[in-house]
Parts: C-alpha cells; structure tokens; sequence
C-alpha cells in the first residue's frame, strides 16, 4: 500500500541555495501520491522560480499573505487544517529562528503556527551559522516541542567552505515523510466487516425514507483496515460513488433487511464488525402505485436492529464496534446503546456539532467503551478511521 496515497503535505521553501534540491523532494512526493502544496518566502523566489514548483506540484504556489486570488477561506488557516505534515526544505536560520520564537510574519510562518501535524524541518546554512549557540538553541526548542530536524552530511557548501550545514538529500527527506505515514500491518490476516451508508424505506414506486448519510465513515475505515492488512467485506447502502478495491468482498444493501441478510451471511468468519452504517430504523408495507391522496398516513415498524443480532451471535472472540448519532444525552445514550448491543466499543458523533455528523469529510468522536471514554478533536475522518483502528488494536 502506498503510505502517502491521499494525504496534503505542505512544503516550506525559505531562502537558501538548496531551494533547487526541493524540486526533487516535490516530484517524489507527488509520484508517490500525495497532494503537495508549496509554500515558498519571497527570498526562495531568487533561488527557484514558483513556476518550477507549480508544474511539479500541480497546485498554486503560495508566497504573499494578502494574496487577493485565493479562495473565501483564512488561507494558511485553511491550508494548515487540510495538512498531514509540513516539511520546510531547504530551513534557513532566520526561518528557524522565527518559528522558535512565535513569529508569524509571512505565509510560511503564519502556516506553521496554525499547523497541529508533524512539522520536519531541513536545515542549510553556513557552517558557523548553524554552529552558531543561538541556532543550536533554536533548533533544540523547536525539537522539544516535537518538531523532527533532518540534517544533511557536512561537505562543501555553496559559500566555498566546507563543514556543517549541508541540506539533508531529497531521498533522506522523502524517506522522513513517508516514515510519518508508515503502512501499518496489525491487521494482516483479519477479516473486517465495515457497514456503511444508508438504507431506505419504501413508500411506494417513487417515494421512501432515509436519512442523510453519506457512508464517507464507513468507507474511511474499511479503506484504513484495508490499507493495515485487512480482508474487507463492505456492506453498503446508500453511499457517495467510492472507489472500491477488486479484492473487497462488496454487499450491496438497499433496504434494512437486505443489509441485515448481508452482514447474516458473513457473520460467523468475521473477527472485527464495524456498524458505521445508519440502517433505516422504520420500515412499512409500500404501495405497488404511487399514492395520489391529498394527505398521507405511515404505519412504520421498526426495523431488525442488526448490531443487536451481531452481538448477540458473533463469534466469541469477535469484536463489535457500534456507531451512535445522538443530538441529545448524547454520552447517556450512546453508553446504553453500547450495553444494549453487547458491544466492546460504542463511537459516539454527536451530530449537532460543527464539523460532525454526515456527509462532511470531518468528525469529532467520542470513543466509550466499558473502561472508559475518550474524546477525540476535530479530524479529518480518515483520521478517525486510524485512531478508532489503533484503539482496537490496543496501540
């Protein structure tokens, strides 16, 4: 699997020579599938022209803060929000010194600040600048809060001398991104069921009921267990046009039923089911017409409750992972529906949340399980897929 298939990296261009070696880091990146985004200070312009960058890249290059062509968003915000990780290549003293002390005076910094993924940083300096104590300090304060700091090999360097100070190659930092997003394998050998989606009602031949779910979580984690190692079996309703591996095992659901009679068929050689799905709670008998009266009366019954049914007759060393949308008593309701179901994790999304709930590419969780609950922020939901799989995997 690839690691860096879909994620944004940002990279830092500050003003140095090295800035040509950058190039080189860009092509990798996006041969090896990510989205990159190169952020460039007006010094790195006198070394690389942006166009190098946006033909490698693909995507605009940013230089100037108030930089009236660009979207209605706050754009570092913005940028930094979509950002698996950054890596500022090639790391002047002045960069560096800039982010040690909170400074956010251009893009690039600004960007920086408002970023809460990993931040790589790739010094290239003359030898007794980076030698110098008020750089070695920097450095250290921005490692300590966690920033990753790749150094190149001493060697001659563009002012004539020869030492310290080299920027790190383009494979060593390659090496270093993908290392962010390394392919775990814990799941190797397990078979998952993820259901995601929605099912509907009928009413009659045009008109039924359901409800707003896109299956976005549903597919963000069966494509994270996947990418782990995992057999796949997707049972899916109603959901946005993914783009499904050959070597799922894919079940098509229209109705409740016919999800319950998919995940029914496979329920005795599945070691984790995941019910991200959101089934149609009600059903009722449709009208082979359409229904023409001036008002109209449902009589709806509830529909099988198939995580209730997975806890009660999966295998025993099985686990069961169920979803709970809730507007109100949220923790109270999705703690119940963790016991009701006999379930070993109940994801609690409280819907009523910004940037929560369906059809959005984001969520905020709370993951409750018997011991425990533990709420997770705002993240991209394939993000969530990951933590939910690193929860059940006990890393």
């Amino acid at each position: 699997m690839n690691a860096l298939r879909d994620k944004t990296v940002i990279v830092g261009v500050s003003g140095g020579i090295a800035a040509y070696k950058t190039c080189e880091l860009v092509s990798r990146l996006v041969q090896n599938g990510a989205e990159v985004h190169v952020v460039m200070t007006r010094n790195a312009t006198e070394f690389v022209a942006p166009l190098s960058f946006e033909t490698l890249s693909r995507n605009r290059v940013v230089i100037d803060t108030f930089d009236r062509n660009f979207t209605w968003e706050v754009e570092h915000v913005a940028l930094a929000k979509k950002a698996n990780a950054v890596i500022i290549a090639p790391a002047t003293a002045n960069v560096i010194a800039k982010i040690a002390c909170g400074i956010a005076d251009d893009f690039l910094t600004t960007t920086v600040l408002a970023c809460k993924c990993p931040v790589i940083i790739a010094p290239a300096m003359n030898t007794a600048m980076i030698e110098n104590p008020i750089t070695v300090k920097n450095i250290a304060e921005l490692e300590k809060r966690g920033f990753i700091c790749v150094y190149g090999g001493a060697g001659y360097l563009a002012c004539g001398d020869s030492g310290n100070g080299r920027m790190a190659e383009p494979s060593e930092l390659f090496a270093e991104v993908e290392k962010l997003f390394a392919v775990k394998n814990d799941y190797s050998g397990k078979r998952v069921l993820v259901t995601a989606g929605a099912t509907r009602a009928e009413i009659d031949p045009v008109r039924y009921i359901t409800n707003r779910s896109s299956g976005k979580m549903g597919y963000c984690i069966a494509r994270a267990a996947y990418e782990r190692g995992a057999e796949i079996v997707f049972v899916k309703g109603f959901t946005d046009g993914f783009r499904l591996p050959n070597d799922w095992t894919v079940e098509n659901a229209s109705t409740t039923a016919d999800m319950f009679a998919a995940v029914k068929k496979h329920v005795k050689n599945i070691d984790t089911f995941i019910m991200a799905a959101a089934p149609c709670d009600y059903e009722l008998a449709p009208s082979k017409q359409k229904i023409k009266t001036r008002e109209l009366s449902l009589s709806l019954k509830k529909a099988q409750d198939i995580a209730a049914w997975v806890g009660e007759h999966k295998p025993e060393k099985s686990r069961l992972v169920v979803f709970a949308a809730e507007t109100e008593n949220a923790e109270q309701n999705a703690k119940q529906k963790l016991t009701d179901k006999r379930a070993d994790m109940a994801v609690l999304n409280d819907v009523t949340q910004k940037g929560a709930g369906f059809d959005i590419d984001t969520n905020i969780v709370t993951v409750i399980t018997a011991e425990c609950a533990t709420r997770l922020p705002l993240m991209k939901k394939s993000d969530v897929a990951n933590a939910l799989l690193d929860m059940l995997s006990g890393k």
